[in-house]
C-alpha cells in the first residue's frame, strides 16, 4: 500500500477519499484553490497545498500545479476523484511519467472510452449490444443529417468527447436537424473543446441502468451489480439506487457479463462504470451507452449493498494487488438509495444558489450515511459544481429505504444556502417512484408537482416572533420617590411590546423579503395583558392568528400558531434570519421598502436587470448609451458551471451599467438599467 496519496479534487469526494485513506493509515494530501482555503477537505487532510486562484483552469485543472504539489509532499500516488481531471488521459499519462501511480485506469483506456464513437465500435466488436446510430468519426453536418434520416426520427445528438448531458439534443423533427446540430456543436466546443458529434436512435421512456465493474492488472474483472439512475433532470442524475427493481437475476447476470466484456475490450484496470440505456417495455433489449472511467458520484449505494469500500479497492489495485475475490463471492444485500443535495433553488428554475453555511446538521450513523464537503461558517461560493453533499441510506428492502431517505433528508439542515432537499423529498414520495415505474423523463414531465407551493405563512410568523423576542426589553423604571409602601410606577415607554396610552396595543409592522420575491408584510401585537410573548399576527392579507414562542435556544425555535406547534432550525446573520423545516429552508430578511429603493442592490422595476443568482459576470456586450432591442443579449452571469444570459426587457437605451467582465455579483444585485424609448413608453401606456 502507498504511504502518501494526493487527492486531486475538492468537496465531498475529496473528504470521502480522505476518510478511507485515514482508515488505511495512509497519509493524505489535499490541494486547494484560494476559494477553498477554509474548506472541509483542507481541514481533514494530513497535509494541504495551495495550487492557485479560484479559477479551476489555474488550480484544479492545472496538471503542472498538481504534479508539483505531489512532488513537494512526497506523494506516491494521485486519486483524481470525479470531475476535473478524473477522465483526462493526458493527466493520467503525466502522472505515470512523473513516477506517480494514477489511481484509475491506464491513459489508453481513458482515451478510448472518452471517445464515444471509438468506444461504441470497440465494445460492439466484443459482442456488447449498442444503440443503433451513426458510425465513423468526424462526420459533417450533412452526414449527420443523412444518418439521422436513415435511423428514423426521433434521434439524439451527442458530443463524442463529453458527458453529463452537455451538448445533447433530442430532435423529433427532421426539419430541425440543421439548427440543432449547430447548437450541439457550439456547446460541445465550449464544454469539451471538441465539436465532434454522433447521432443515435432515441429510446422513448428509457431507463438508465449502470453496472459497476472492478478490474485488476492481473486479468481479473468482476461486476458488482447494477445501479438504477433513471431519475434525472436535464440529463443530470438526482437520485440513484441499487439494485434496480427492473432487473431479474438472469438479466442482471447478462448485463453484468456484457459490462465485464466492455471493460476487457479496452484493457481496463480499476473501478469503472458501464452505462446502459434500457427500454422500459423490453428490458432484455439493453444497449451500451458509454463507460465512465472513474469512480461515480453514486458509488456509495453499491458499497452499501456489497459491503465493499470501492476507494480501498481502487487503492489496492493501483498498488498492484489482485482483487482477492471472484464473481461468485459478490453478494447483494438489502437496498440502498442516494440523493444529491445541491446548492440550487427549485422554486426559481433550479438556478444555482450559494452563500455562507450559517448552521449545519447532517444525519449519519446506523443505516444513514452522508458524504459531505460542508462546514458551518464556510462560504459555498459559486465557482464550482453545485453539489454539496449526498445522503445515502441502506434498508432491508426498497420501500423501507425510500422512507428512510425521506426522513434523513428532513433531518438535513443547511441554513444559509438554498438547496434542493425539499424537492428531493417530494420526488421520493411520487407514486411512480414509490412503485418503481421509472424512466429518465419522469422528473421533467411532473416537475410542476414537485416544486414548492411557496413559503408557508407560518415561516413569516415565526420570523416575526423571533424578531420580537430579539428586541431589547429594558428593566422597568420605577419612581425614585416611592417609599417602602409605594414601590413607584413602571415606565411603559421603555418596553418594546407595542403598548400605547389608553388603547389597544399598536401593531408592529415588519416586511420580510426572500430573494427574487416581493416583500411580505407581517403585523404583530401583544394578544393581551400578561400574555408575555403571546402575539396576534397578520401575515399579508391572511386571517389573524395567535402565536407564541414555546421554546427558543441558540439554533432551535418552537412556535405555536393557533394551537398548532411548528419547529424550526434557525440561524441569524447580518443579512437576516434563515429558518429551515422538513428539508426546506427560507431566508427571511427584514426589508424596509423606502431604504431599499435607495440602495443599488435592492432596486426593482421593469427597466432594471438584476442577477438571478450569485456568480461572476463573464461577458458584457454593451456599454452605457448603447441602443438595444427587446430580447437582445446584454450580459452573461456564470455560476457553478451554469451560464445565464441577461437580455433586454424591451427596446431602449442602456442608461446604467454597474458591472464589468470578472465582477462577482450577489443574487438580485442590479447589473444594468435599460430605459425604454419614448415610443415604447407610449405603447406601454
Amino acid at each position: 500500500m502507498f504511504s502518501t496519496v494526493l487527492v486531486a479534487n475538492r468537496g465531498e469526494i475529496a473528504v470521502r477519499v480522505i476518510r478511507t485513506l485515514r482508515e488505511l493509515g495512509v497519509r493524505s494530501v489535499a490541494v486547494f484553490s484560494d476559494a477553498d482555503a477554509d474548506a472541509r477537505h483542507v481541514r481533514e487532510a494530513d497535509t494541504a497545498v495551495r495550487i492557485g486562484p479560484a479559477a479551476a483552469a489555474e488550480s484544479y485543472l492545472s496538471v503542472e500545479r498538481l504534479l508539483d504539489a505531489a512532488r513537494r509532499t512526497g506523494a506516491e500516488a494521485v486519486h483524481p476523484g470525479y470531475g476535473f481531471l478524473a477522465e483526462n488521459a493526458a493527466f493520467a499519462a503525466a502522472c505515470a511519467e512523473a513516477g506517480l501511480a494514477f489511481i484509475g485506469p491506464p491513459a489508453s483506456a481513458i482515451s478510448l472510452m472518452g471517445d464515444k464513437i471509438r468506444a461504441k465500435e470497440t465494445v460492439k466488436a466484443a459482442g456488447v449490444p449498442v444503440v443503433p446510430g451513426s458510425s465513423g468519426s468526424g462526420l459533417s453536418d450533412a452526414e449527420l443529417v443523412a444518418a439521422a434520416e436513415e435511423i428514423g426520427m426521433p434521434v439524439l445528438l451527442k458530443p463524442s468527447a463529453g458527458g453529463g448531458g452537455k451538448g445533447m439534443r433530442l430532435v423529433r423533427e427532421a426539419g430541425l436537424l440543421g439548427e440543432e446540430i449547430a447548437a450541439a456543436r457550439r456547446e460541445a466546443r465550449s464544454s469539451f473543446g471538441d465539436d465532434t458529434l454522433l447521432v443515435e436512435r432515441w429510446v422513448d421512456r428509457p431507463r438508465h441502468i449502470e453496472i459497476q465493474v472492478l478490474a485488476d492488472a492481473h486479468g481479473n474483472v468482476v461486476h458488482l451489480g447494477e445501479r438504477e439512475c433513471s431519475l434525472q433532470r436535464r440529463h443530470q442524475k438526482v437520485i440513484e439506487e441499487a439494485p434496480s427493481v427492473l432487473l431479474t437475476p438472469e438479466l442482471r447476470a447478462s448485463m453484468g457479463a456484457a459490462a465485464v466484456e466492455a471493460a476487457r475490450s479496452c484493457g481496463y484496470v480499476g473501478a469503472g462504470t458501464v452505462e446502459f440505456i434500457v427500454p422500459g417495455g423490453d428490458p432484455s433489449s439493453y444497449y451500451f451507452m458509454e463507460m465512465n472511467t472513474r469512480l461515480q458520484v453514486e458509488h456509495p449505494v453499491t458499497e452499501l449493498i456489497t459491503g465493499l469500500d470501492l476507494v480501498e479497492q481502487q487503492l489496492r489495485v493501483a498498488a498492484g494487488a489482485e482483487l482477492g475475490f471472484g464473481q461468485a463471492d459478490v453478494t447483494l444485500t438489502g437496498h440502498a438509495v442516494e440523493a444529491r443535495v445541491c446548492a440550487e433553488d427549485p422554486a426559481r428554475g433550479f438556478l444555482p444558489s450559494g452563500g455562507m453555511v450559517l448552521a449545519l446538521s447532517e444525519p449519519s450513523g446506523g443505516a444513514v450515511r452522508t458524504d459531505s464537503g460542508l462546514l458551518a461558517g464556510v462560504d459555498t461560493g459559486s465557482t464550482y459544481d453545485p453539489m454539496l453533499s449526498k445522503v445515502i441510506v441502506h434498508g432491508p428492502d426498497r420501500a423501507t429505504a425510500l422512507r428512510m431517505l425521506r426522513g434523513a433528508l428532513a433531518d438535513t439542515v443547511i441554513l444559509g444556502v438554498q438547496t434542493n432537499a425539499g424537492f428531493l423529498r417530494r420526488l421520493l414520495a411520487h407514486p411512480d417512484v414509490v412503485s418503481g415505474n421509472l424512466d429518465t423523463g419522469l422528473v421533467e414531465r411532473d416537475l410542476s408537482g414537485l416544486l414548492p407551493d411557496g413559503v408557508p405563512p407560518e415561516v413569516y410568523a415565526a420570523a416575526a416572533l423571533l424578531a420580537q423576542a430579539s428586541l431589547p426589553h429594558p428593566a422597568p423604571s420605577r419612581n425614585p420617590a416611592g417609599g417602602s409602601g409605594n414601590p413607584g410606577w413602571v415606565n411603559p415607554f421603555g418596553a418594546a411590546d407595542g403598548w400605547r396610552l389608553g388603547g389597544t396595543p399598536a401593531w408592529t409592522v415588519r416586511h420580510f423579503r426572500l430573494p427574487g420575491q416581493d416583500p411580505v408584510e407581517v403585523r404583530t401585537r401583544p394578544a393581551g395583558p400578561g400574555s408575555g410573548l403571546a402575539t396576534e399576527l397578520l401575515v399579508a392579507a391572511g386571517a389573524p392568528a395567535r402565536g407564541r414562542i414555546v421554546a427558543l435556544s441558540a439554533d432551535r425555535l418552537t412556535v405555536e400558531l393557533d394551537g398548532v406547534t411548528h419547529q424550526f432550525t434557525y440561524a441569524a446573520s447580518p443579512e437576516g434570519t434563515w429558518l429551515g423545516r422538513d428539508a426546506d429552508s427560507w431566508h427571511v430578511q427584514d426589508h424596509d421598502p423606502v431604504t431599499a429603493s435607495l440602495t443599488g442592490n435592492a432596486r426593482g422595476g421593469a427597466d432594471t436587470l438584476a442577477a438571478p443568482m450569485p456568480g461572476t459576470v463573464t461577458v458584457v456586450k454593451v456599454a452605457v448609451g448603447d441602443k438595444v432591442a427587446a430580447g437582445q443579449s446584454l450580459l452573461v452571469v456564470e455560476a457553478m458551471k451554469m451560464e445565464h444570459v441577461i437580455s433586454a426587457p424591451h427596446s431602449g437605451t442602456v442608461t446604467e451599467l454597474d458591472v464589468a467582465p470578472g465582477s462577482t455579483v450577489a443574487m438580485d444585485q442590479v447589473l444594468a438599467v435599460v430605459t425604454p424609448d419614448e415610443d415604447e413608453k407610449e405603447e406601454s401606456a
